[in-house]
């Protein structure tokens, strides 16, 4: 096959590409077996008419159209592999000429990745991350576990003070009416946990089981309900219970309590403590890297990024925030249901990151072909048993579902972020200047 590019505007280009004979032929003689099937001849059972009868009725010229629909996707695909260029759109295609006995001329405007010229992307200077643990860390983990493990013990004829959990009738108004959601029978509310309306808890703090209490308060001017937005609202309560909460004693039988792995309060700390350590750890890792990134990317440059990218990421950030709701139970059609949205509200959302992510794949592609990362079959057999453990599939579907195209293009970005990453260089002066800007 003859195939031209000629680039013409930022990420536009001209692919001038010819169709063989014996393409040509090939697609004929499809196009002639579909269109026989359906054709009535006199003298002829449907779909028998010969080729020669059908030629000197309708002339082969006929075939044309559906011989090239049938034989471009191939020659398309032949013409991109010879001239190595990277197409991201579908084409605007036209016929130069297609003239019996000779090849068919096909021009196609073809918008291709944009060129990346890397900065630089190793050793780069990142904030010093802080990994160590402090004591405060564990008391604070081992107070949480505390509260977990709190009881609620019934107060006799005690105020309720902030902290406590009441049990409460309660029945709001707006100038003497009703309204939905005001009104509700021996609701549990902790005082001080805001999940009333502001001002409301705490006019139940200081009052005992067995009272009424007249709670006023005003709906905050963004509130949900727009017609109760602003408006002074009167809640009759009455108080049933009050409770107070009876934390366990921070001894061994606690920790034995909160983990069936230790013996003793000491095991417990010292479990937090690793397991502390292993979370900041982790999160470093993830600073680092996000970081190393985020200048890799910045110090690349990426010229005119085509419309057509960042609609394919919003796409595929859409079709994923969509599968992970699934995967909750959630389908779409309930998800825009429940939240009063729609899929082009959705879509909105990844908008205005689209350009970064599409630059930043973009870099790590170049970095990929910079260093000449070429992924193994060991690395993708581990990606394809990493991949059916997360999804819990068999490892035979995930290879079925996935094309090595596919995974080896996964592989070496991930290898890239990688290379980023551990080259990557603390600087606990860049960090001290972080901080003093906060």
């Amino acid at each position: 096959m003859t195939a031209k590019w000629e680039k013409k505007e930022a990420n536009q280009g001209e692919l001038t590409f010819e169709i063989g004979s014996e393409q040509i032929k090939k697609g004929i003689d499809q196009a002639f077996d579909r269109t026989k099937k359906n054709l009535s001849v006199p003298g002829f059972r449907k779909g028998k008419v010969p080729r020669q009868i059908f030629n000197q009725m309708y002339g082969e010229e006929a075939l044309y159209q559906d011989a090239l629909n049938i034989v471009l996707p191939e020659a398309y695909e032949q013409a991109i592999k010879e001239t190595e260029i990277d197409p991201v759109d579908q084409p605007q295609v036209d016929v130069e000429s297609m003239e019996k006995g000779k090849p068919w001329v096909l021009k196609a405007v073809v918008t291709v990745k944009p060129d990346v010229k890397l900065g630089d992307y190793e050793g780069l200077s990142v904030p010093k991350q802080n990994t160590r643990v402090y004591q405060k860390d564990v008391d604070a983990e081992i107070e949480k576990r505390r509260q977990q493990q709190a009881e609620l013990v019934l107060k006799e004829d005690e105020a309720a003070k902030k902290g406590d959990t009441v049990t409460i009738d309660f029945d709001g108004s707006v100038d003497g009416k009703s309204f939905d959601g005001g009104k509700a029978d021996n609701y549990a509310l902790e005082l001080g946990s805001n999940s009333f309306i502001p001002g409301f808890e705490d006019q139940l703090i200081g009052h005992k089981a067995g009272e009424d209490v007249d709670v006023k308060v005003t709906f905050p001017k963004d509130y949900q309900a727009e017609d109760l937005q602003g408006k002074e609202a009167t809640f009759k309560t009455t108080i049933h219970e009050v409770k107070e909460k009876q934390l366990p004693e921070l001894d061994d039988e606690f920790a034995k309590d909160v983990d069936e792995e230790v013996d003793s309060l000491e095991e417990l700390k010292t479990k937090i403590k690793d397991e502390l350590k292993d979370q900041k750890t982790k999160e470093a890792h993830d600073a680092i890297e996000d970081a190393a990134i985020t200048a890799a990317v910045d110090n690349a440059e990426v010229k005119d990024i085509p419309e057509a990218m960042m609609q394919e990421d919003i796409q595929r950030q859409t079709d994923q925030y969509l599968a992970n709701m699934q995967q909750q139970g959630i389908d779409p059609k309930t998800y825009y249901q429940i939240t009063g949205t729609t899929e082009a509200d959705l879509r909105k959302q990844f908008e205005n990151d689209a350009e970064r992510r599409v630059k930043t794949n973009l870099v790590l592609e170049a970095v990929v072909e910079d260093q000449k990362i070429e992924p193994t079959e060991d690395d993708i057999k581990a990606e394809v048993k990493d991949l059916a453990g997360q999804y819990g599939m068999e490892e035979s579907a995930v290879r079925s579902a996935l094309s090595d195209d596919m995974l080896q293009h996964d592989i070496a970005v991930k290898k890239a972020v990688d290379l980023i990453a551990d080259s990557a260089k603390q600087d606990a002066k860049k960090d001290e200047k972080k901080a003093d800007n906060k």
